[in-house]
């Protein structure tokens, strides 16, 4: 297909990338039971799609190369089952948000400076998918499948006896923002990357590291069962003789 066929205004690339983001949105949301069930990590690498009359799929990505428009994330499915649903959500969500803009701007190639501030400005007016599947801002939705996990919003700290204390959330009020202050200079003993408290973290009981749970393989869940936790770098330095 010739780009002249694609949109060419800035109306008209902002109209068709509304109606992608809202089929993604209901994806992530409304029919997040669907989308879920549909990522079957046995299957091959699938993609999530949001198209221009604002249906969503789920199928494997274009075999032309160059595709047609740009793809989406390839294999999100198969972290599915390896992380805990809503950061998996969160995860989606970040990966989509790149793509619906790399298509608008993909289309909007041939536009001026002004029209490509323009388009920008418009999308900017609104907020993210990540920002909507992660609550920053409200949308209604009465499903609370998607919402299962909150906890891993706060950090996991123990105490002497090595069980499991997790902070709780704070959404609004200020222990939520002397959380963030408390930690902001805690850096990940693996990829070296700053405290969020949208993330989940688990300390080593031995070096007193923190850790992102993603880094080390360790789900909330996963570490209510842990009495001990030993970060990688303390269980291979037991286990030499």
């Amino acid at each position: 297909m010739e780009m002249a066929s694609s949109p060419r205004s800035v109306e008209e690339i902002f109209k068709d990338f509304n109606a992608r983001r809202t089929a993604v949105l209901r994806a992530l949301t409304l029919d997040v039971d669907e989308f879920y069930g549909l990522c079957d990590p046995d299957k091959d690498n699938l993609c999530l799609y949001g198209h221009g009359n604002e249906s969503w799929e789920v199928t494997l990505p274009a075999e032309e190369v160059p595709p047609e428009l740009p793809e989406p994330a390839l294999g999100i499915n198969f972290a599915r089952d390896g992380m805990n649903r809503r950061d998996w959500l969160s995860l989606v969500a970040v990966h989509s948000d790149s793509w619906l803009l790399s298509v608008a701007f993909y289309l909007g190639a041939r536009l001026n400076r002004n029209e490509r501030k323009r388009l920008f400005s418009l999308i900017n007016e609104l907020p993210t998918v990540f920002e909507v599947v992660t609550d920053r801002k409200p949308i209604k939705d009465n499903k609370p499948a998607a919402d299962s996990g909150s906890k891993s919003r706060g950090s996991t700290k123990r105490s002497s006896d090595g069980q499991v204390k997790s902070n709780p959330k704070f959404p609004a009020d200020d222990g939520y923002e002397e959380e963030e202050d408390e930690h902001s200079e805690t850096l990940c003993g693996t990829c070296g990357g700053n405290y969020n408290a949208d993330e989940f973290w688990i300390g080593c009981d031995i070096c007193e590291r923190w850790y992102h749970g993603k880094c080390v393989k360790i789900t909330p869940a996963k570490a209510e069962s842990i009495k001990q936790y030993k970060c990688p770098s303390c269980s291979l330095r037991r286990s030499r003789p």
